[in-house]
């Protein structure tokens, strides 16, 4: 399995406000390296105190950060050609869609899925699918809502459903999960 688990943190509800990008990379089934990148948003220095409650960065934080912008170039390389596992995926496309549009890049032809999904398929019985309570169950110690930590456990929990559903490379991915999503 050769995959990245990614992360965003925002700044405010809007889309294109990542203040942090966590990123887990996983080659043949094993986590290789993981990385984060403190982003200065589009909203600098507005931050809504409800995300600041959540994840803990602020202002001050990314005061001298890059931008996306400044990043993307480093962060397109690393995801180039693979396949994006995100807890709640949907969330962490439409970021990184928006930020994307925002700064005028291109956008990835890109398939990624949801590991909520991919743990829902793997253990059918569990209450709830949140991140703390699969870290939880699995045993798992992380820093809940920093973008390196939870595209960690995004990387470990997706491997070990992987694991228990008998799926060892990414080409058994589409067959066990069905339809793949884009990120257009």
């Amino acid at each position: 399995m050769d995959f990245i688990a990614l992360d965003f943190e925002t700044a405010t509800h809007e889309r294109n406000s990542a203040c942090e990008l966590g990123i887990c990379i996983v080659e043949n089934g094993k986590i290789k390296e993981t990385k984060s990148w403190l982003i200065k948003p589009p909203s600098y220095p507005y931050f809504n105190h409800h995300n600041i409650a959540v994840h803990g960065i602020t202002p001050e934080d990314v005061q001298y950060a890059p931008t996306f912008g400044d990043v993307w170039y480093e962060i397109e390389k690393l995801m180039y050609g693979n396949l994006m596992i995100a807890h709640n995926a949907s969330f962490d496309a439409s970021v990184l869609r928006s930020c994307l549009d925002h700064y005028g890049f291109f956008k990835p032809n890109m398939n990624y899925l949801c590991s909520i999904g991919v743990a829902k398929k793997a253990w059918k019985d569990l209450k709830s699918y949140g991140l703390k309570n699969l870290a939880e169950y699995h045993q798992i110690k992380f820093n809940h809502h920093r973008a390196d930590a939870d595209a960690e456990v995004y990387a470990k929990i997706s491997l070990l459903s992987f694991e228990r559903l008998m799926v060892t490379n990414n080409e058994e991915v589409n067959s066990v999960f069905g339809k793949r999503f884009k990120i257009l």
